[in-house]
């Protein structure tokens, strides 16, 4: 999915959380949106997910713009915000059939792609338990599943390095990604930790106080600190503590 975005903007209060943000992302890209705390990183994942709706600007997905409404091309976009929205009461294989379901995934492969996923997450000993009773990283495994299931076009992850998955997670989780980006899905997740982003991006969206300061790939925005022993550390470093 190709996304345009077209001088966004949106304040919870006094303080802007994105501020005439724009940007475009080619389809098949892997984004990583690092930025300070505060930066905006989620406020932008939400409102690329309709969860959150701009005060201004436009979001255009294969150039058709982005509405709450428009539940066919929500379908095409998958959200995964730092603490899963699950149901808990409900266990891991409910919660996959439901939301398989939702997207209209749910086609007579998905059981035997639910299994073979959640095997390959050590979660399948977990399939019949509901998820208020899984751990974070746990219940992370399980929205986890239910992305691959769904395959959407736009996939939104809000710190998932971070949410308590175990090295087989993460493992996986890079994989999946690099898998999907090669089909020509698009994917953007945010992080806080620029040896993270070194490794693992195509392009970087940086975020400070609400604006895009910078959007390229890594190499390009470290090369004026090459000589740092962490550049993009460097980098955050000056964007906190201009030159005078």
């Amino acid at each position: 999915m190709k996304l345009d975005i077209e001088n966004l903007s949106y304040r919870y209060t006094a303080t802007p959380a994105l501020d005439g943000v724009s940007l475009s992302v080619a389809a098949g890209q892997l984004v990583t949106v690092i930025g300070l705390n505060g930066a905006g990183k989620t406020t932008l994942l939400r409102c690329l997910s309709t969860l959150t709706v701009p005060q201004r600007g436009t979001i255009f997905c294969d150039g058709q713009p982005l509405a709450r409404s428009d539940i066919a091309l929500r379908r095409r976009i998958f959200f995964i915000p730092d603490t899963p929205q699950l149901f808990p009461d409900r266990t891991v294989i409910q919660n996959l059939a439901v939301i398989s379901r939702i997207y209209g995934a749910d086609t007579p492969d998905a059981p035997e792609r639910a299994i073979r996923t959640l095997r390959e997450l050590d979660m399948l000993p977990h399939a019949y338990t509901p998820v208020r009773e899984l751990s974070r990283g746990q219940q992370y495994k399980t929205a986890l599943t239910a992305l691959v299931l769904v395959d959407a076009d736009l996939w939104l992850l809000d710190e998932p390095f971070a949410a308590g998955m175990d090295p087989l997670g993460n493992a996986f989780l890079r994989k999946q990604i690099r898998a999907a980006t090669a089909r020509g899905k698009t994917v953007l997740y945010t992080t806080q930790l620029p040896e993270l982003a070194e490794q693992f991006s195509d392009t970087l969206a940086v975020l400070h106080q609400a604006r895009l300061c910078a959007f390229a790939p890594v190499a390009d925005i470290t090369a004026q600190f090459k000589g740092a022993p962490d550049a993009l550390e460097a980098f955050f470093q000056s964007l906190r503590d201009p030159p005078q």
